[in-house]
């Protein structure tokens, strides 16, 4: 079985299973995803969002295949270019952060240890970057109405302390000073979790329906939650 990680880009946009490539749940305001949907454009809108932050900022984003086959994929980007983090109650991302917003493990390729390889693959670059720590809100009730949201016990069993506590959606970070260590030191931890956790694909939802009381992607058979580390 062969292993790749490609640079997300517009070319292979297109491997994301649809309707996480159509989900525009981080890349636009409640009120413009719920427009995006209703015109029918989100597919246009998330193309636009991706090459707006390759050309500002560079890469933001990760697809692994295997044998040839998209496993998986992680996108993150300046808190500044996700414009539903500033809905979030838990914000805003500190400014020495960068935002990990989606992290989806196809289910086929569940235990394979994809999920794994993503989460490297972003401390790996960002650290080269210069980038001083990740953040990402986390869902603390997997499972129930959200979608595009990762779980938060998923996200401090692979190193992500809460910053900000919330009762459903608390701020969590990695400081990447120490992302070498945490690669080494959790790496078979890591092994062991992607064993027993998938991330599944969110499930077709209209946008007005994926928004949590003011705020408004996915982990999981054992921390289940609705979309496409979350």
């Amino acid at each position: 079985m062969s292993w790749h990680v490609a640079t997300l880009n517009l070319d292979n946009l297109g491997d994301l299973p649809k309707r996480c490539r159509n989900c525009v749940y981080w890349e636009l305001s409640t009120r413009s995803a719920e427009q995006a949907d209703g015109y029918g454009t989100a597919d246009l809108e998330k193309e636009a969002w991706l090459s707006e932050v390759l050309l500002e900022w560079g890469s933001c984003g990760r697809v692994v295949y295997v044998s040839g086959a998209p496993a998986g994929y992680v996108i993150y980007a300046p808190p500044t270019s996700v414009p539903r983090a500033a809905e979030m109650p838990t914000g805003p991302v500190s400014a020495d952060a960068v935002l990990l917003t989606t992290m989806q493990v196809m289910p086929e390729f569940s235990g394979e240890g994809v999920g794994r390889m993503l989460a490297q693959t972003v401390v790996k670059d960002l650290t080269r970057r210069g980038v001083r720590a990740v953040e990402v809100f986390g869902d603390a009730s997997p499972g129930t109405d959200a979608d595009c949201v990762v779980p938060a016990e998923f996200l401090r069993a692979v190193g992500f302390k809460t910053v900000r506590p919330h009762h459903r959606w608390p701020r969590l970070r990695m400081e990447l000073r120490s992302g070498l260590e945490w690669k080494e030191d959790v790496e078979a931890a890591l092994e062991q979790l992607f064993n027993t956790v998938t991330i599944p694909l969110q499930a077709a939802a209209p946008v007005a329906q994926r928004t949590p009381a003011k705020v408004g992607r996915v982990l999981s058979d054992d921390l289940r939650t609705p979309c496409e580390l979350r």
